[in-house]
């Protein structure tokens, strides 16, 4: 059910309204993040993010699976349209490269470390909750990949980006 005045917006307006929705999210996201990371620590903050990644992004994915009308095993090319429709790919510039049965999916920009920068607080250590993100994503698209970490803080291997994760597509 589409709210009637959403209906009557223009091609330009819904465009600005799914970046205002995209960055809604984002903030939302950020603001429960940092409520428990301030009375119980970092710790704790990370502890629920994973929680709470490891069922949103099986959400997310079988949403946009949905959408794309991908099968059941999408492969690579499911994979890449997946990850350029979520929900933050609206707001952080990135970039997806693929060779063979691997694809290479970068955040060459990431508004949620930028916000933390700008805040003065320290980088958020997303590499633990981003393995349990990647992974039941790229899973939810096709059960067949595995999924890796190549650069995220705090494990940082490639200063030109935010971070970079290897998806690799098994033959089983």
């Amino acid at each position: 059910m589409t709210n009637r005045i959403v209906k009557e917006l223009t091609r330009d307006k819904l465009l600005e309204l799914i970046d205002i929705y995209s960055k809604n999210w984002l903030a939302m996201d950020g603001v429960w993040f940092q409520s428990i990371e301030r009375k119980f620590g970092m710790d704790e903050a990370i502890e629920h993010d994973k929680n709470a990644w490891r069922i949103f992004t099986v959400v997310e994915a079988n949403r946009l699976k949905k959408f794309l009308s991908l099968p059941e095993q999408a492969g690579i090319e499911g994979l890449k349209q997946a990850l350029s429709l979520r929900m933050y790919a609206n707001i952080n510039k990135d970039e997806i490269k693929i060779k063979d049965n691997v694809l290479i999916y970068r955040t060459l920009d990431c508004r949620a470390q930028n916000a933390r920068k700008r805040k003065g607080m320290e980088f958020h250590p997303c590499k633990s909750v981003g393995v349990i993100e990647y992974t039941c994503f790229a899973k939810t698209i096709d059960n067949r990949f595995e999924c890796e970490a190549i650069s995220c803080y705090p494990d940082v291997t490639d200063e030109t980006c935010n971070c970079s994760w290897k998806f690799t597509l098994l033959d089983n």
